[in-house]
């Protein structure tokens, strides 16, 4: 049955705090997964959280570090020694340690490496920290398990005896050369059928998905995810075998990246949390606000330009917010469908092809609503002229939305700015503006006026 953090078993730990009962402490977590663990900490406060920290071994409060909540681990690991976290770290695989200092001062981070008393394992750390953690090479873990070309199956089998023990899970077996690049995977059953003496280069499978140290990590997603990989090798210049990505390194990526894609396309700006402050909070929202409030304006402004208009047909200004809500739900929902294609990189043909495509569909859309309207609005009001000015304003109004929001996705991206941008505020205020001055224009011509 699957554990779940309740007030009383908290209540439980709390005490057991206070009375510095440690065997009733232990005994209480002694079965639960790190991850059970780290909800628990995340309800204490930082001297609750650190003495469990201190009480417990580094094995499991490493991993339990890995699952807390960014501001609380931050606070818990403010509260320890360089070496209590070098300590720490020694545990924890290459790459999640590097993405640890990566969060912490330089100066720190360069103490807490000093302290560690694996040298191997702080070299291996400080090699990932040179890369972008946007690339492979910042993604990718050290640990893994190789072999030599040369080496027999009997002397394979001993070696990756002796090299699993430092991995957490061997996804593959990788073949390098005697300069260390990369040859290819080594099949466990080919391995286990081979007659002993068999050297691995008559084994081993040539054919094998790689990616370079340099390789953005939204490629790396995409070649991980079309051919079902729970690992890649990632090689570097020189094809030699540095390390490999795992998937649940890009599964953390991609949530990550679709948290931020939601937040842009909500108009928040910067990557925050609900429990962040109120200034944090609002540094990340008002920019949209204001951009928001700018585009109102010069809806405004644009409304009393025709003025006159409105006076002699206030019917106009009754499907104003209709004409405006339209333009935006347009955009949003092209713009929506074109971010997903870059992401998924599912879009295909070129650019003018994907702009017609939009085009057609907004007008056949255009078209089905602005009969409707027409309906309505003949009914309702009885007049010819103010009908079809409203129906054929909604009908353009939405193929020029359907346009914008197909557009200025693509264009961010050939420009190297996150399309998701384009889902936000960004695209409905602008096409709320758009909307608002084809309305008038083709009222006005219509009407006459």
């Amino acid at each position: 049955m699957q554990f779940k953090v309740t007030e009383e078993f908290t209540d439980q730990i709390q005490e057991s705090i206070a009375l510095r009962d440690d065997a009733q402490l232990e005994a209480l977590l002694a079965e639960l997964h790190f991850a059970d663990i780290a909800d628990i900490i995340n309800e204490l406060n930082l001297e609750e959280a650190v003495y469990i920290i201190k009480l417990l071994d580094t094995e499991t409060t490493s991993e339990a570090l890995l699952e807390l909540d960014e501001d609380q681990r931050d606070r818990v690991l403010s509260a320890l020694s360089p070496r209590e976290i070098a300590g720490e770290l020694e545990e924890m695989d290459t790459d999640d340690a590097a993405d640890i200092l990566n969060d912490l001062p330089d100066e720190l981070a360069q103490e807490i490496i000093a302290e560690m008393q694996d040298e191997q394992h702080a070299e291996d750390i400080i090699e990932l920290l040179r890369y972008d953690e946007d690339t492979a090479g910042g993604l990718m873990a050290k640990e893994l398990v190789k072999v030599n070309e040369n080496w027999t199956v009997t002397g394979c089998v001993s070696e990756m005896r002796a090299q699993a023990e430092y991995v957490t899970r061997v996804h593959s077996i990788y073949v390098i050369d005697n300069g260390g690049k990369l040859k290819g995977r080594l099949s466990l059953k080919d391995l286990l059928t081979s007659p002993e003496n068999a050297p691995i280069k008559e084994v081993y499978i040539p054919k094998v998905d790689y990616v370079n140290v340099n390789t953005s990590a939204e490629e790396v997603s995409r070649i991980m995810r079309k051919y079902d990989l729970e690992a890649i090798p990632v090689v570097d210049e020189l094809q030699r075998l540095v390390g490999r990505v795992t998937i649940d390194d890009i599964v953390d990526f991609i949530t990550d990246e679709a948290e931020k894609d939601y937040q842009l396309a909500s108009g928040i700006s910067q990557d925050v949390e609900a429990n962040d402050s109120i200034w944090e909070l609002t540094r990340a929202r008002l920019p949209w606000l204001i951009l928001g409030l700018l585009g109102g304006i010069g809806a405004a402004q644009i409304m009393g330009g025709f003025e006159g208009l409105m006076k002699s047909h206030a019917i106009l200004f009754l499907f104003t917010p209709l004409i405006a809500a339209m333009a935006g739900n347009v955009g949003v929902q092209s713009s929506a469908i074109i971010v997903q294609g870059i992401a998924n990189d599912d879009l295909k043909g070129s650019v003018g092809k994907r702009l017609v495509k939009e085009i057609l569909l907004a007008m056949l859309n255009g078209a089905i609503l602005g009969i409707l309207l027409f309906a309505y609005t003949f009914i309702s009001k009885g007049s010819l002229a103010t009908s079809i000015a409203i129906s054929v304003s909604l009908f353009t109004v939405i193929i020029v939305a359907g346009f914008v929001g197909t557009f200025v996705p693509l264009f961010l991206h050939k420009r190297g700015i996150d399309p998701a941008l384009a889902t936000g505020p960004f695209i409905t205020t602008s096409n709320d503006i758009f909307g608002i001055l084809i309305y008038f224009m083709i009222a006005r011509a219509i009407i006459g006026i």
